[in-house]
């Protein structure tokens, strides 16, 4: 074989290698629940390494973010933390939104943001409602299963939650799914200030909260 064939057998290879590394490890299709988050305010659902940002209240102020390979290291480090156990992977999984908030702060300036922040703060170049940060919270988690980084889990479907005759206001939330128990957690951001990490309970807890 010449020299030229070698050179072009090697590039295809590396070319063949390069894709596979890019490919989702555990992709999978998008529910219709999940799905409903990104076609209800006209964006488009997250990509493989690709996400829309949304803050300003109902996804009024919208921000592409492609994720590099230095952020994809940078989850794959946090995300391997939890890999023993699946309370280990809820806690990695609360680690990442930190990462996220940390990474988004400065560039949208939601590192102003409070909790529980809605139109009533009058804020929201600075802030995320709950319908904000779940689909930001579940673009994020669905992209690290996509990438493989989820082994105990799997991303549910968004949770409802209010009841105006208990006094509880309308509230929504990203979930993780137990893949052996069936049990879905709640990953809420919303009830958190800017770097506090999002609260996670199972769902069947947290539809109850004030």
């Amino acid at each position: 074989m010449s020299f030229g064939n070698l050179q072009s057998s090697a590039l295809v290879a590396a070319a063949l290698v390069g894709s596979m590394l890019a490919a989702p490890a555990d992709a999978v299709e998008m529910s219709r629940e999940v799905a409903d988050l990104y076609s209800s305010v006209s964006i488009y659902p997250p990509s493989a390494s690709s996400m829309t940002v949304c803050y300003g209240f109902v996804c009024r102020r919208r921000h592409i973010f492609d994720l590099s390979t230095a952020d994809r290291v940078a989850l794959g480090k946090i995300m391997a933390s939890g890999k023993a156990s699946a309370a280990a992977e809820r806690a990695a999984a609360q680690k990442a939104v930190v990462w996220f908030d940390r990474r988004l702060g400065p560039v949208l300036g939601t590192d102003k943001r409070v909790a529980k922040a809605d139109i009533r703060h009058r804020d929201d170049a600075h802030n995320y409602d709950c319908w904000d940060t779940t689909r930001n919270v579940t673009s994020l988690l669905w992209i690290m299963q996509n990438w493989g980084m989820l082994k105990h889990h799997t991303v549910g479907n968004p949770h409802y939650r209010g009841n105006a005759l208990a006094l509880q206001t309308p509230h929504n939330t990203a979930v993780l799914r137990d893949k052996v128990t069936g049990t879905e957690w709640a990953v809420d951001m919303w009830t958190q200030a800017y770097l506090q990490p999002p609260a996670v309970m199972p769902v069947a807890q947290w539809v109850k909260e004030d």
